[in-house]
């Protein structure tokens, strides 16, 4: 009897299977976009002609519709159908990659990334879901544990396909690629019997407010360094913003049908995973971006061999992921999501040591290692956590706000990040390359010069006029502000650790302390949703 249910709890069915590999294959695609295109970043640089500004919009567009319109892509699957919803998602998911390949210049790639993030947001929201229609909940925690693992590689393993891609063809092909991956999902999942509908309605001001109130301080950041905080369309956009996000969030509390119910927070563990999921997720991000475009235009590293720089992190999460879930449900996530953060966190700040030339085996793999060790040990259990942190009623809304606290910790961390970089570059080619008596096209050039962010080339005027001292202190400045990038990520990613230490219980159903309660008082929760502690589950 005992070995009968353990085979049950391992043996999916053919519909099951079918369900969990279009789920894979379908966050694959949307996960593996958000990495994939960073080691592009530098051929599309210098085929479309921008600068880091650009470079930072064709990550943040996605990014920003993905994670602004998660939780309205999952209402439109409880109201419409997840498997009609995610069909949807993925086809226009396929269309928008290919007008991305197609792009004659930097705003209709721009535009088309947007694109496709709104299709990603119907997409995402739909793959868990669909997971909890389909598997009994006996063979539930198996499913996601898979689907887990495979989207967590794909996320990290971006660089290297795009790399290989870059080399062997062109930045194009980063995105062509996802066409017969779309086609192959769309196939599985018109094999899936429809799901139900489950009816309600979609909050879709809130679903504006949130994306206008993201949309204004991303914009800023990404454009402060090029006009200049006095700029009204830099200081505008960012009052708009502001203005936006507390609207969202008066309006979400006292909406019919929010998406974004604040009541669940009541949960410790939900609260606190979903904050180091901001700081670690955020840190990843800025590591991921930064560290593909300096090893290409800085250190001289080929597409291919800045892709493969991160190998190591793909496999040591492979390896280490389901091991480390399986422990943490028996011993509890606390310690697993307090040192993997850390351990990631050191690695980021062995970023430190990298110079000009920097060496693969030196300077490089020991940041992967320690990366992939620190993710490796830190992704199931926190997934588990914040699943486990919420009411059964609302794993599928759980699951989407953990994905949206994703997207948006890597849109914003880079946006941030990438606006201190900026400044601290052209602060230092600036004040090094100002002649007392420069002529106006010199001093054109050098403000060219300082807005190359990460970038040694040297323009003809101040070449003249400085010669080989002007490429050593483009890169020199280069070098000091990818350390700056490298600093705030590994303090992020142990910011993370240490809040997961201090705030992570190993008691599912323990509540928010008296402060956090207070901070929360105000907000009715839905008529069948709990107050206060949530009923324990245990941990998938």
């Amino acid at each position: 009897m005992h070995s009968q249910s353990n085979t049950d709890r391992t043996t999916f069915t053919r519909r099951e299977w079918l369900t969990l590999l279009a789920c894979i294959l379908g966050s694959s695609a949307a996960f593996l976009d958000g990495t994939i295109v960073n080691v592009a970043l530098p051929a599309i640089r210098s085929s479309l002609h921008g600068g880091l500004g650009t470079q930072e919009w064709v990550v943040d567009a996605y990014l920003l519709t993905l994670g602004s319109l998660l939780l309205t892509g999952g209402s439109l699957g409880d109201l419409y159908g997840r498997r009609r919803v995610f069909a949807i998602g993925i086809s226009g998911f396929g269309i928008a990659s290919l007008v991305c390949a197609a792009a004659p210049d930097p705003a209709a790639l721009i535009t088309a990334r947007a694109i496709q993030g709104i299709a990603a947001a119907l997409l995402v929201p739909s793959n868990l879901a669909l997971i909890v229609d389909v598997f009994p909940e006996r063979r539930r925690g198996a499913a996601i544990g898979v689907w887990s693992a495979w989207t967590g590689i794909a996320t990290v393993a971006g660089p290297l396909l795009g790399g290989l891609l870059v080399q062997v063809a062109s930045w194009r092909w980063v995105f062509v690629i996802n066409a017969p991956l779309t086609l192959v999902t769309l196939a599985l999942i018109l094999r899936i019997p429809a799901t139900p509908r489950r009816g309600g309605r979609v909050d879709w001001l809130g679903g504006m407010l949130g994306a206008g109130g993201l949309a204004g301080p991303i914009f800023a950041l990404i454009e402060q360094p090029t006009y200049g905080w006095a700029d009204t369309r830099v200081w505008a956009t960012l009052v708009a913003g502001c203005v936006l996000m507390t609207t969202f969030v008066w309006w979400e509390q006292r909406a019919p049908a929010p998406m974004l119910p604040f009541s669940m927070f009541r949960s410790r563990n939900f609260s606190v995973s979903n904050l180091t999921t901001f700081t670690l997720y955020g840190a990843l991000s800025v590591t991921t971006f930064f560290l593909t475009v300096f090893l290409q235009q800085v250190g001289g590293y080929r597409p291919l061999e800045a892709g493969l720089s991160m190998l190591p992190v793909s496999i040591l999460v492979f390896l280490i992921a389901k091991r480390a879930g399986a422990l943490a449900d028996r011993i509890g996530p606390r310690l697993f999501m307090g040192l993997g953060p850390m351990c990631a966190g050191a690695g980021l700040l062995l970023l430190l040591r990298v110079g000009a030339h920097p060496a693969y085996v030196r300077d490089v793999l020991p940041v992967a290692v320690l990366l992939g060790l620190g993710m490796g040990v830190t992704i199931a259990p926190l997934t588990a956590t914040v699943l486990a942190g919420a009411p059964s009623t609302h794993s599928g809304i759980a699951s989407g706000i953990n994905n949206a606290v994703s997207r948006v910790a890597g849109l914003v961390a880079i946006a941030v990040v990438g606006a201190v970089v900026a400044g601290q570059f052209s602060t230092r080619v600036e004040q090094l390359l100002t002649l007392p008596h420069s002529t106006p096209a010199y001093h054109a050039a050098v403000q060219q010069a300082a807005q190359a962010t990460l970038q040694t080339r040297v323009p003809v005027a101040v070449a003249h006029a400085y010669g080989p001292a002007a490429h050593q202190v483009l890169r020199d400045a280069s070098v000091h502000a990818f350390h700056v990038a490298a600093w705030l990520a590994g303090l992020l990613a142990l910011l993370s650790g240490v809040l997961n230490l201090i705030g992570i219980s190993n008691r599912p159903n323990e509540a928010l302390s008296d402060l956090g309660q207070r901070l929360l008082r105000g907000v009715k929760p839905a008529k069948d949703e709990p107050v206060g502690p949530v009923p324990d589950r245990g941990t998938l």
